[in-house]
C-alpha cells in the first residue's frame, strides 16, 4: 500500500510516500503540483492530508488559504479515499501529549525509525527538513491508527479501514 501525506501550506505543501516500512518518496512543492499528483490518484492507495483545527482564536487570512487548498487536494484525489488529521491528533498519537513541540514530534519520529545518518551512511530520514516531518508525522499516525495488530481474545488479526 503506498500513503501519501501531506503537509498544506498556502502556496507549498510538504508530501511524503510511505509505505507502512519505509519512506519510499518525499519533497516540498508548490501546490499546483501537488494538484497534479493527486490527479494521477493511482499511483497512491489514501491519501491523508494535516487538517486545520480550531483553538478558539481569531486566524488570518493564511489559515484560510490553507484551508482552502485542503478542499482542493481532497477533490483532486477523490474524496472517499482522504483522511484529514490534525495535528493535536499526531501529537497525542506520538509524543502522547498535546503539548509536543515540532521538536518533540521529530525526535519521536528519529526514535521509531532510527538516525538521519549522513551523506556516506543515510539513515531512513536522511534529507528530510522543515515541513517534511509534518508530512511523515500525518503518515506515521494515520498508518498505525488504520493498520495496527491488536490481541483480543485468541489470534492476532489486523484491523484496517
Amino acid at each position: 500500500m503506498r500513503l501519501l501525506a501531506i503537509d498544506p501550506g498556502t502556496t507549498e505543501s510538504a508530501w511524503v510516500v510511505w509505505d507502512g516500512a519505509r519512506i519510499l518518496e518525499f519533497g516540498k512543492s508548490d501546490n499546483g503540483s501537488v494538484i497534479c499528483a493527486l490527479r494521477e490518484s493511482a499511483k497512491y492507495d489514501h491519501c491523508c492530508i494535516e487538517m486545520v483545527a480550531s483553538f478558539g482564536m481569531p486566524v488570518g487570512a493564511e489559515v484560510f488559504e490553507t484551508v482552502y487548498w485542503i478542499g482542493r487536494f481532497a477533490e483532486a484525489f477523490s474524496v472517499v479515499r482522504v483522511t484529514r488529521i490534525t495535528r493535536n491528533e499526531i501529537k497525542n498519537h506520538l509524543c502522547h501529549s498535546s503539548r509536543a513541540k515540532d521538536s518533540n514530534i521529530r525526535q519521536a519520529i528519529i526514535d521509531r525509525l532510527g538516525p538521519i545518518g549522513t551523506k556516506k551512511a543515510p539513515g531512513p530520514c536522511y534529507g528530510i527538513s522543515g515541513d517534511v516531518w509534518s508530512a511523515l508525522a500525518v503518515a506515521l499516525t494515520w498508518w498505525d491508527k488504520n493498520h495496527t495488530v491488536h490481541r483480543e481474545h485468541g489470534p492476532l488479526f489486523e484491523v484496517k479501514a
